[in-house]
C-alpha cells in the first residue's frame, strides 16, 4: 500500500510536470524545435540557393566500415608482415580486411537492418588507415580492384544499400606522384604550385619545409582553393569514382579547404552526375556556414554526438540541456538538413560508445535507443552493434570479432531500433515536440512525427521506476489504444492523457496507435 500511494503522488505530480510548471527545474518551453519560423526562414533561403536533400538519406541507416579491420576475404592481397586477425591494432599494424570480406559479409550487414554504407578511404595508399593517398584514381591493392569495388557497389545496389566513400582533398600522402614529381623536379615540376613549398630541397624529417596536415610530414597540404589546375584534378577523381556509381562523398576535414566556390563546385560536379548523391562534410563545430544548399547536405553531427554522450553516457547535463541545445541545432539547420544529419554517436576518430559509457551497457543502450529515433540518419560505427570497446585511436579501430556475432545482446538491440525506425516513418519525420521534461528523475518525453504518423517517445534515464501521466490529447484522440512497440505493453488514452506505470530506469518507449504497424 505504501509503494501505491507513493506511485499515486509521483503520478500526480508528474502530470503536473509540464513545460510551463517548472517541476523538477523544468526549463523553459521548447515544443517543435524544429519548426517556426526560424526553421521556415532557413529552409526558404536553403532552397533558394539550390538546396534540397537526397531524400533516401532521410531514411538512411548508415554503417560506417574501416576496411583494413572490418574482414579479411582474400589473403592472396595482404600486405608483407600482416598480423593474425584480432591482435592489438597499432598506428603501423595491418590485418589484411578487404572489400572481399565485405561481399563475403553483405549477408551481415543486411540482417542489421542498414541500408547505407560510408566506406573510409579506400584509394591507394600505404597506411592501414588510407588518409594518405598515393593515387586517387586506385583502389589500394590490398583491398582490391576497382573492377572489384564496382561490382561490390552492384551487390550492395540490389540489395537495397547505397554506398558513400571517404574524400580526402585537404592533402595527399607524401608518395603521391605529384608531391614525388615536385620533389624531385623542384619549381621545373607541373605539380611544385599543388602544393605551398618554402625552399628547395623539399625536406620531409625533421620538420618539413612545406605545409602540411598538422605539420606531419608524411601528409602534404594542396593548394586547392587558389590553384585552379588542383581543382581540376580533384574534379576529375570525383567524376570518376560518382560515375563508377557511389551514391556521396564524405569529405575530410573540408573546413581547412577556405574555398566556398570550390565545393560548391565539387557540389556541381557529382550532382551532375548523379542528382541523388549525398555529400557529407567533416565538420566538428555548427556546420550551418557548409549546409546552405550550395555545398553540402549535412555534416558529421558531433554535435549531436556530445549532447547524447553528454547526458546517457557521461551523465552530466540535465533534460532540459539536452532538449535545449539539440533544439538549438534544429532550429539552426532547418527540417531538410536535420532529416539528412550524419547522426554519428562513434567514429574512427573517437573512442568506442561503450567505452564512453564506462563500460555500462545499459547506459550505451539508452544512447542508442535515442539515436534511432532523433530526426537525421543514424550511422553504428562497425562493431558497435556487438558492444566493442577501445579507447581513442588506434584502439578504435579493432579487428570485428566475428566470433561475437551469435547470441548477441547489443547486435538484437540494434536490429530491434533500427527495425523500429525502419518501421515506422513518423521517427524518420522532422517533427520533435516535446511534451515533458523532469531534471531530478531523469524523464523526457516528446512527439515524433513525420505529417502522416505520430508516435510519442518516452525516456526514463534515472535509476528508479517511474509513473508517468503525459498530455497526449493533440496526438491521440480519448479511448485510443496505445502499443509501446518496444515491449508491447499496450495502454488507453483517457482525458487526454496516457498514464505509464513504472517506467522501468534506462529505457524507453516508442508508443503509438494499436494496429497502425
Amino acid at each position: 500500500m505504501a509503494k501505491l500511494a507513493l506511485r499515486t503522488v509521483l503520478a500526480t505530480a508528474l502530470a503536473t510536470c509540464a513545460l510551463t510548471s517548472g517541476c523538477g527545474k523544468v526549463a523553459m518551453p521548447g515544443a517543435n524545435a524544429a519548426s517556426g519560423s526560424d526553421a521556415a526562414a532557413q529552409a526558404a533561403k536553403h532552397k533558394a540557393r539550390g538546396g534540397g536533400t537526397p531524400a533516401w538519406v532521410k531514411d538512411a541507416v548508415f554503417y560506417q566500415i574501416f576496411p583494413e579491420r572490418f574482414a579479411n576475404g582474400d589473403k592472396g592481397n595482404d600486405p608483407t608482415k600482416t598480423q593474425a586477425w584480432g591482435g592489438k591494432p597499432e598506428n603501423e599494424n595491418f590485418f589484411g580486411g578487404d572489400l572481399a570480406g565485405v561481399e563475403q559479409k553483405l549477408p551481415y550487414i543486411k540482417s542489421l537492418g542498414v541500408n547505407a554504407i560510408y566506406f573510409n578511404p579506400i584509394f591507394k595508399s600505404s597506411s592501414n588507415h588510407k588518409y594518405n593517398t598515393s593515387d586517387y584514381m586506385q583502389i589500394d591493392p590490398h583491398f582490391g580492384t576497382n573492377a572489384q569495388f564496382k561490382a561490390l557497389v552492384a551487390k550492395c545496389h540490389a540489395q537495397g544499400i547505397k554506398v558513400i566513400i571517404d574524400g580526402v582533398f585537404n592533402h595527399t600522402g607524401d608518395d603521391h606522384v605529384w608531391f614525388q614529381d615536385a620533389k624531385q623536379n623542384g619549381q621545373k615540376s607541373k605539380y611544385w604550385n599543388y602544393y605551398s613549398i618554402y625552399g628547395y630541397p623539399v625536406v620531409t624529417d625533421p620538420k618539413p619545409n612545406y605545409d602540411a596536415w598538422w605539420g606531419f610530414g608524411t601528409l602534404p597540404k594542396m593548394r586547392v582553393a587558389d590553384n585552379p589546375d588542383v581543382q581540376k584534378n580533384i574534379y576529375e577523381v570525383v567524376d570518376y569514382w560518382t560515375s563508377q556509381g557511389v551514391d556521396g562523398w564524405r569529405l575530410d576535414v573540408p573546413n581547412e579547404i577556405a574555398s566556398d566556390s570550390f565545393w560548391q563546385g565539387f557540389r556541381q560536379h557529382v550532382r551532375a552526375i548523379n542528382p541523388n548523391a549525398y555529400i557529407v562534410g567533416e565538420i566538428w563545430t555548427d556546420g550551418s556556414h557548409w549546409v546552405q544548399g550550395d555545398q553540402f547536405d549535412a555534416v558529421m553531427n558531433y554535435l549531436y554526438r556530445e549532447q547524447v554522450l553528454n547526458f546517457f553516457a557521461y551523465q552530466n547535463s540535465s533534460v532540459d540541456d539536452l532538449d535545449a541545445r539539440l533544439g538549438d541545432l534544429r532550429r539552426k539547420y532547418g527540417d531538410d538538413v536535420t532529416q539528412a544529419e550524419f547522426n554519428i554517436l562513434g567514429s574512427h576518430d573517437v573512442p568506442r560508445v561503450l567505452t564512453e559509457s564506462g563500460g555500462n551497457v545499459a547506459r550505451m543502450k539508452e544512447a542508442v535507443f535515442f539515436q534511432m529515433v532523433s530526426p537525421g540518419a543514424p550511422v553504428v560505427y562497425y562493431g558497435d552493434e556487438l558492444g566493442m570497446t577501445g579507447a581513442k585511436d588506434p584502439d578504435n579501430r579493432r579487428c570485428f570479432p566475428w566470433e561475437k556475432t551469435r547470441g548477441n545482446d547489443m547486435l538484437a538491440f540494434y536490429q530491434k531500433m533500427i527495425g523500429l525506425r525502419e518501421a515506422h516513418p513518423a521517427l524518420r519525420g522532422a517533427e520533435f515536440t516535446t511534451l515533458m521534461r523532469h531534471n531530478d528523475f531523469r524523464l523526457f518525453a516528446f512527439v515524433r512525427g513525420n505529417g502522416k504518423e505520430r508516435v510519442v517517445v518516452a525516456l526514463n534515464s534515472g535509476h528508479s521506476p517511474r509513473d508517468l501521466s503525459l498530455d497526449v490529447g493533440q496526438t491521440f484522440k480519448d479511448g485510443t489504444a496505445v502499443v509501446d512497440y518496444v515491449s508491447g505493453k499496450r495502454f488507453t488514452v483517457q482525458g487526454g492523457k496516457l498514464a505509464i506505470p513504472g517506467l522501468v530506469p534506462q529505457t524507453g518507449m516508442v508508443l503509438g496507435a494499436a494496429g497502425s504497424r
